[in-house]
């Protein structure tokens, strides 16, 4: 029905909705916008507070000076390691996990044991240093794995997965089984088709949880060579600020271009940057996932 020939209270409804969407929208999409004119803009203009949501003064030296680092290049490349294959082996682990845990007590006898054991995982944890030297004594220190086995299994997502799975009709399973399948055929071909939404959903968390993470690469790494994006971006200004009487002639130079806050604003875009262009493939699953997975039936 065309929006002149609404009832008023229909019109009013849209009008509302639209203005909170739109203003929703805008909240989201501002601060990026700033972000990015921040750290595309002079340093002069930058500092005399002349930079709203579009650049002045239009420069590549933020970025220039951060691509051109050697930590920084390597920093990315761990990453990139890191989100691959930490989310490999979160998602391998969750749904086996999820699996076995989602079936009932007549068919999984200690299954409230198991759930409980994991449930507790939430609540209770030994610690920053019984974790350390967990990791350092079984040799993981200033090594990819430190980064993603200490974590390699969230108790949330599985449970999330497991309540999904508790929603697939049991007569799809009940025929599979009649035909012959086995449980991995019967969570490869019919489970995990079904429950695309709420994986997908575990995957994004799984995704942005390893690339955002940058605590655990302070601790477990002992050299910056090691150091994981958010990790170096963490320290970067700080090593900038403090230690000039390590850094080259030519960083020198190219920071006479730079303000600090155009730095860390480059840094903080470029830390968002390849979240923002995952989310959208991710989003149509997104909500669904989200509220199938967290309501028991």
């Amino acid at each position: 029905m065309p929006f002149a020939k609404q009832p008023i209270g229909r019109k009013v409804f849209i009008v509302c909705n639209t203005a909170l969407l739109t203003a929703v929208f805008l909240l989201g999409i501002l601060p990026f916008m700033h972000l990015l004119a921040v750290s595309l803009s002079s340093n002069l203009a930058v500092v005399a507070g002349e930079v709203s949501l579009w650049p002045k003064g239009l420069t590549f030296d933020a970025y220039r000076f951060l691509g051109q680092k050697q930590e920084f290049l390597q920093s990315l490349f761990v990453s990139l390691k890191r989100v691959v294959l930490g989310t490999v082996v979160n998602m391998v682990l969750v749904v086996l996990t999820a699996y076995p845990l989602s079936k009932e007590n007549a068919k999984f006898p200690l299954r409230t044991l198991y759930v409980w054991f994991f449930a507790v995982t939430m609540f209770l944890g030994g610690g920053l240093i019984p974790t350390y030297m967990i990791v350092k004594e079984t040799g993981l220190l200033n090594s990819i794995w430190a980064l993603i086995l200490p974590g390699a299994l969230s108790v949330w997502n599985m449970i999330m997965l497991l309540n999904f799975f508790r929603s697939v009709p049991k007569d799809l399973e009940e025929a599979a089984l009649i035909d012959g399948a086995g449980h991995l055929t019967l969570l490869v071909r019919v489970y995990i088709p079904i429950s695309v939404p709420a994986i997908a959903t575990i995957l994004l968390f799984t995704i942005v949880g390893h690339w955002n993470s940058w605590f655990d690469g302070i601790i477990y790494m002992n050299s910056p060579e090691h150091y994981p994006l958010q990790s170096y971006l963490s320290t970067l200004v700080t090593s900038v600020n403090l230690n000039l009487e390590q850094i080259s002639t030519d960083d020198l130079a190219a920071m006479n271009k730079l303000s600090e806050r155009t730095l860390r604003t480059a840094q903080i875009f470029l830390g968002a940057l390849p979240i923002m262009l995952v989310y959208p493939f991710l989003q149509r699953y997104f909500i669904k996932g989200i509220v199938v997975g967290s309501v028991k039936e």
